[in-house]
């Protein structure tokens, strides 16, 4: 079979799920990438949006585009690393928006090119897992109460491929997306009998701008063949992914792991 980059790609757009519309949620991670692509479609089915993320500008974009679509938004800037910004962005949303019914942890990143583990330096391990794992643990912890006082409500958090088979990440990143996928589940486990659900997305290789700009159309074409369904990943992929698990169509789903990886990963 000759496969290309070319091949349509069939989920390039996402459903509308007309069981959030009036919601309210929260989308750290939110000015680029997949939680932009994920807050828009957020926004397109009628949630109100409260983004975050570190880049002023970026996140300026992001709330942009989805006032441009029609939604509710608002732009929150915090480093989610960081506690004291955590709270200050927790109290803030509550004042503009009340307690959010959903809450996605994207924020993260900085996978870069993987260094044997004996060469990594210490400033670049806790790095790795202050902005993703600590990141998320944070995030729960700050907003997680307001849920719990209204019983309902879902977490969604953001894995990698990284954390669930040797995928070529570093090994920090690898190890903080794995923390992600542990610590998703302990929250599903406290979390369930309290009426609130907690899932993780695991996507593989998703063409966003940042993945565009540093992947070769070369190294793409050669990625193909990891991939049974035949192509890369597209940002609609993991928003439509997203949307389906915070919408009453999982309503039955929790504490699980979703590969968002075109059948790459199969565990």
């Amino acid at each position: 079979m000759n496969q290309t980059l070319e091949r349509p790609a069939p989920h390039a757009s996402v459903p509308v799920f007309a069981d959030l519309r009036g919601k309210t949620a929260l989308v750290t991670g939110g000015s680029r990438g997949l939680g932009a692509a994920t807050a828009l479609a957020l926004a397109r089915s009628g949630v109100r949006v409260a983004v975050n993320g570190r880049d002023r500008t970026a996140l300026a974009a992001s709330v942009g585009a989805l006032r441009d679509a029609g939604g509710e938004a608002e732009a929150f800037v915090a480093d989610c690393s960081e506690l004291s910004q955590v709270e200050a962005l927790r109290d803030a949303v509550l004042t503009r928006f009340g307690a959010p019914d959903f809450v996605l942890a994207f924020a993260g990143g900085g996978s870069g090119r993987p260094t044997p583990v004996h060469e990594i330096d210490e400033r670049d391990w806790r790095s790795s897992l202050d902005h993703n794992l600590t990141a998320t643990f944070f995030v729960a912890k700050c907003f997680l109460p307001g849920m719990l006082v209204r019983g309902s409500g879902a977490l969604l958090t953001m894995a990698s491929a990284g954390a669930r088979i040797v995928a070529g990440a570093p090994a920090g990143y690898a190890a903080a997306k794995a923390g992600v996928i542990a610590l998703t589940r302990q929250l599903a486990h406290e979390l369930g009998p309290r009426g609130l659900r907690a899932n993780c997305l695991s996507p593989s290789a998703v063409l966003t701008e940042r993945t565009r700009d540093h992947l070769s159309q070369e190294r793409q074409t050669q990625m193909l063949r990891a991939f049974p369904l035949g192509r890369l990943g597209e940002p609609a992929d993991v928003a439509a992914a997203s949307l389906f698990l915070l919408s009453d169509a999982s309503a039955w789903i929790t504490g699980q792991v979703l590969d968002v990886a075109g059948g790459r990963v199969m565990l």
